[in-house]
């Protein structure tokens, strides 16, 4: 089965929780978005339907990430052999493992403190650096790189520890592809987004 590395699910849960932030557009959109998150999480009622919760969650997750960017980003040198149907395929799997990743461990990470931190924009690119503080008092830093879409600024890629959340499951899927084929690994998202989907609701 398709692995998921610690470092590919800590971005989506690590970034609930905002302690402050500096006042860069970038980081005050993904603030504004991470706030709603919370109040969705925080709803004692939508707790008691994980369908509609998770559902409401990756509405939100759409205002933050850029799910076909970063999925064909992922997908590398394999994505220009794809047909648009194969492409569009690819784009919702790949939203569905990001949204497992970050709907699945997002309780065992509440409570854990973000700070925002410099913030550097390069013409249509922007970073936006966060450190994560946890409950032990260690310090995670999580870079989110943005890039400006429709006049949104969108996450296509996170650095945690140095290590891209992009190179991390290009590696995973390239393997795939080049050991097996890039059916298999249509397979294998598949079989995980069966695997997990929340029961009703």
């Amino acid at each position: 089965m398709l692995k998921i590395h610690r470092a590919l699910t800590l971005p989506f849960v690590l970034v609930v929780l905002v302690v402050s932030a500096l006042a860069g557009v970038p980081t005050d959109q993904l603030r504004q978005r991470v706030d709603e998150v919370v109040r969705v999480l925080d709803d004692p009622s939508a707790k008691a339907k994980p369908a509609q919760r998770r559902a409401a969650v990756r509405k939100i997750s759409e205002e933050i990430f850029d799910y076909p960017d970063t999925a064909k980003r992922a997908l590398g040198q394999h994505w220009s052999a794809r047909t648009p149907e194969e492409q569009q395929e690819f784009v919702a799997l790949f939203a569905d493992l990001l949204d497992r990743a970050y709907f699945s461990k997002i309780d065992r990470y509440q409570g854990e403190k973000v700070r925002y931190g410099a913030e550097s924009i390069n013409g249509n690119e922007a970073i936006v650096k966060t450190m994560i503080v946890t409950k032990a008092g260690s310090e995670i830093p999580i870079d989110y790189r943005m890039h400006m879409t429709d006049g949104r600024w969108l996450v296509y890629d996170v650095n945690i520890e140095g290590v891209s959340l992009v190179s991390n499951y290009r590696t995973q899927f390239n393997k795939i592809v080049q050991t097996e084929s890039y059916q298999t690994l249509i397979q294998k998202l598949k079989a995980k987004d069966a695997e997990s989907a929340p029961s009703n609701r």
